[in-house]
C-alpha cells in the first residue's frame, strides 16, 4: 500500500472561492464490500474497501455512502484506505460499517460527467429513519422519517441524496413527523445498498445544496 501524510479532502475537479472541492452527482458507480474497519481512540476510524477503481490516486475524493472521504493509501487491485474523523462517525452511518458489509461509491465528477443526478457535495446533512418499504408497479417504494430542519429543503419532484444515491422527491409529509417517499427502480435496488435497509435503520442525507443557497440569500429580505 502507498501512504499519504494528510487525508484533507480535495479534488481537482471543481474551483470555487479559490478552493478546490469535490462534487459528485449522485449516481453510484461502484456497490463495494467492506475489506476491515477499526475504530482509533478518539480521533475517529479506518475503513479499507475494495472498490472497483484500479486508478485511484492519494488524496482522491470519493464519496462513501454519501460522504467525502479522501484516499490514503491504494493499491493496484482497487484496495482503498479512508480515514473517517469523530465528527462524521458522530453525524452520519458511517459509524456502523462492519467488514463484510457494502457501502455505495462515487469518485467525484470530471469537468467532461454528464450530471445524470443532481449537484451533490458529499457534505451530509444528517440521518434519516426508513419507517416503511413497499412496491408500486415496478418501483420499490421507500418511506424516510426526516429532521424537520432538513425537510424543510425538499419539495415534491426535487432531489434529495440517501447514502449517496441521488433521489426523487415523490412524496412529502409533515404530520406527525416528517417524512419524504422516494421510488427505486430496479437498477438502483439492485446496485445500491439501500435494499439492503432494514426498518428503524438509517440512511445519510444530503439535502439539495440550491435550497440552503436560495435560504440564505432570501433570509435578509424574508426576516423585514
Amino acid at each position: 500500500m502507498k501512504p499519504i501524510a494528510s487525508s484533507f479532502c480535495v479534488t481537482t475537479t471543481v474551483l470555487l472561492s479559490g478552493k478546490r472541492k469535490p462534487v459528485f452527482t449522485g449516481i453510484v458507480s461502484n456497490h463495494a464490500h467492506i475489506h476491515s474497519f477499526e475504530k482509533v481512540g478518539f480521533e475517529g476510524a479506518r475503513v479499507r474497501i475494495l472498490t472497483a477503481y484500479p486508478d485511484l490516486e492519494l488524496g482522491e475524493s470519493v464519496s462513501v455512502n454519501g460522504v467525502c472521504l479522501t484516499v490514503v493509501e491504494f493499491d493496484s487491485n482497487g484496495m482503498a484506505l479512508f480515514f473517517i474523523g469523530s465528527e462524521t462517525l458522530r453525524c452520519t452511518n458511517l459509524g456502523s460499517l462492519e467488514p463484510g458489509g457494502r457501502v455505495n461509491l462515487e469518485r467525484a465528477m470530471l469537468a467532461s460527467t454528464r450530471l445524470s443526478g443532481h449537484w451533490v457535495q458529499g457534505h451530509v446533512d444528517g440521518l434519516a429513519r426508513l419507517i416503511e418499504t413497499g412496491r408500486e408497479e415496478n418501483t420499490h417504494r421507500m418511506e424516510f422519517s426526516l429532521p424537520r430542519e432538513l425537510a424543510k429543503y425538499c419539495v415534491e419532484k426535487g432531489s434529495i441524496t440517501l447514502n449517496g444515491v441521488s433521489l426523487t422527491c415523490n412524496r412529502l409529509k409533515s404530520d406527525a413527523e416528517s417524512t419524504v417517499t422516494v421510488h427505486l427502480i430496479p437498477h438502483t435496488w439492485e446496485n445500491t445498498n439501500l435494499a439492503e435497509l432494514k426498518l428503524g435503520e438509517t440512511a445519510n442525507v444530503e439535502v439539495d445544496i440550491l435550497a440552503k443557497y436560495v435560504e440564505r440569500l432570501c433570509h435578509p429580505y424574508l426576516s423585514r
